[in-house]
């Protein structure tokens, strides 16, 4: 049974930071993507950021480059995202999300294994 459980989350000021985990159980795979995601009430889900576990290769959403920072740490199966800088528009829930499916963009969220998500409030 394959588990991804999302911590970190909570309620900073604008300009601050959080470190979101997401940890990975019951995998046979060796190497795949992983993927964060956030959505807020009453809005499409976007993706955030993705990681290949095998290369460590990265790619990020505009509106988080160069603020946020996904990191792997593939003893461990876990996935981080590094949130600094943090902004009112950043609040949302985040959910982690691993084995990508299909060939189109990461972004559409076409993933195998959802986590429940971690809450993130960014105040001003």
């Amino acid at each position: 049974q394959v588990q991804l459980v999302e911590s970190g989350g909570g309620s900073v000021q604008a300009g601050g930071s959080l470190r979101l985990s997401c940890a990975a159980s019951g995998y046979t795979y060796s190497r795949f993507f992983m993927g964060w995601f956030r959505q807020a009430p009453g809005q499409e889900r976007e993706g955030v950021a993705l990681i290949y576990t095998g290369g460590g290769s990265t790619d990020y959403a505009d509106s988080v480059k160069g603020r946020f920072t996904i990191s792997r740490d593939n003893a461990k199966i876990t996935v981080y995202l590094q949130m600094n800088n943090l902004k009112p528009e950043d609040t949302a829930m985040y959910y982690c999300a691993a084995i990508k499916i299909g060939g189109g963009s990461w972004s559409r969220g076409d993933f195998r294994y959802w986590g429940l998500g971690t809450q993130v409030t960014v105040s001003s």
